[in-house]
């Protein structure tokens, strides 16, 4: 059931920020979180699309241009996208080819925090090379304290001028860290110097301001920061400036008084009373059932819990995480029995002692999938789920061993591989294959699209193959912290 209205959240969200924009010469924008394949949004407010904030950029296209940012340290690294798997580096050229195909301008690449880096260098001759105009931003000593040598010829003066032609810059990055909220705050300086009045402004989806602090759709987003140590409090600020409860979390409130000295030098006073005035957020408004909101909210704490826990035991995220996460569900008296897929890929593993996937299609229905000799568990469970929703007799196999046996042949002999079962991926390419002379497979392969929104759980941890795929078809899937080869031993 739809819980946010996606057409008004547009109309508001578009409104406010042309309303923002005719208070300046020009508006920095930058935008928080991820502008395109926003699963988070998407999960816990259904009705709102992946790609909807920059749909809402698209309708006003005319006036907008954007500048992608990355810390240099982060080329230095070869800091990855743990979501996509793709390194910062990437994911700016990835950002600009799909703003290019919704027909949005980029108009340069900013390289902040830049010291001079070996691969921060090759990555610029890289972008100069591609027809790409970038700039550097350097480090300033005392950020963002030493607000004399900050708002000077050797601070923010220092900063290449970014040359920007349209009434709203977008600006955004790959991830957080890479310098969005610096890049803006140069350019309002340097923009001022060249007798420009210059805003700012911020795009967020959360926390939702207009919503109670401890709202699930809120505690929603602590689970998902959880590595960050994201808080989300009171914007004490705006309450003592209006008399009004607004949420809004710790890093915003903590650079306020920095940030709003910083516009008190450069306007003469500052524009906003409180960081929830610099934000532009709509969403709130949108939000059409409430009852909704509030259970998938509870379910994507629970998925972000087990997801903290296989990510602990990989590294990626350190025990504080699994334990803030923990305390969120204890406030709101949930835990991973509320999960129903997981019991039912569990017990399923315990039934038949190998790994076993479950996906659950609306409230009750639960459709199974075993590791065989033939397929992963993932790829025999959405063969079993599409056989189901086709209404194909369980008994009547969609692949058959001699379509599978010559591509376990080529996978031993001509690829070498040790494992020679086929992953989704796999699966799905052979079944639309077989779909061109084959009327049952092409009637299972258009049942694909009604997965869209299930629930899955696996007993063991996928491989990051499976769960690209899985991401593609809108699955969303949890696993257990277990490695596939010590349930069989």
């Amino acid at each position: 059931m739809k819980s946010l209205d996606s057409k008004l959240y547009l109309k508001i969200q578009t409104e406010n920020i042309l309303k923002r924009v005719e208070k300046f010469d020009k508006l920095y924008l930058e935008f928080g979180g991820k502008i395109f394949d926003d699963y988070h949004c998407a999960r816990v407010l259904q009705g709102f699309e992946i790609d909807l904030k920059v749909k809402m950029l698209a309708k006003i296209k005319n006036k907008v241009e954007v500048v992608i940012v990355i810390n240099a340290n982060d080329i230095e690294k070869s800091k990855q996208r743990s979501d996509i798997n793709i390194s910062y580096a990437d994911d700016v050229l990835r950002l600009m080819d799909e703003f290019e195909k919704m027909g949005i301008m980029v108009s340069s690449v900013v390289i902040t925090q830049y010291a001079n880096q070996p691969f921060a260098n090759v990555y610029r001759n890289k972008l100069d090379h591609l027809g790409i105009k970038s700039y550097i931003h350097y480090p300033i000593a005392g950020y963002p304290h030493n607000m004399d040598l900050i708002l000077s010829d050797e601070g923010y003066g220092k900063n290449d001028y970014i040359e920007t032609t349209r009434p709203i810059v977008v600006v955004c990055a790959p991830g957080p860290g890479s310098g969005k909220l610096a890049t803006c705050l140069s350019q309002l300086y340097n923009e001022n110097q060249r007798g420009i009045k210059a805003g700012y402004a911020k795009y967020e989806t959360f926390p939702v301001w207009n919503l109670p602090l401890k709202h699930p759709v809120n505690m929603a987003y602590e689970a998902a920061t959880a590595d960050l140590n994201d808080v989300n409090m009171i914007d004490y600020f705006h309450k003592e400036a209006y008399g009004i409860d607004a949420v809004n979390y710790n890093r915003d409130l903590e650079a306020f008084p920095v940030l709003k000295k910083i516009f008190e030098r450069i306007y003469g006073e500052s524009p906003y009373a409180s960081p929830t005035d610099m934000g532009v957020n709509a969403l709130g408004y949108a939000i059409i059932n409430e009852d909704a909101a509030i259970e998938t909210s509870k379910q994507e704490i629970i998925r972000r819990y087990l997801d903290a826990i296989v990510n602990y035991k990989i590294g990626k995220v350190n025990q504080t995480a699994i334990d803030k996460i923990s305390l969120l569900m204890n406030h709101l008296n949930i835990s991973v029995e509320d999960r129903k897929c997981v019991k039912a890929a569990i017990d399923a593993s315990k039934k038949k002692g190998v790994p076993c996937v479950a996906l659950q299609i609306g409230n009750k229905k639960f459709i199974t999938g075993k590791q065989s000799d033939m397929f992963e568990a993932t790829a025999a469970c959405i063969i079993n789920a599409i056989k189901h929703l086709a209404k194909i007799p369980d008994d009547m196999p969609l692949l058959s061993y001699a379509i599978i046996g010559p591509i376990q042949e080529l996978k031993k002999n001509q690829l070498h591989s040790s494992v020679l079962r086929l992953n989704l991926e796999e699966v799905l390419v052979t079944l639309a294959i077989t779909a061109t002379t084959n009327a049952m497979s092409q009637r299972a392969m258009e049942q694909l699209a009604k997965l869209e929104g299930a629930q899955m759980h696996s007993s063991v941890m996928l491989s990051s193959d499976d769960i690209k795929v899985l991401k593609k078809l809108k699955i969303d899937v949890t696993m257990e912290d277990v490695q596939s080869t010590k349930l069989l031993n």
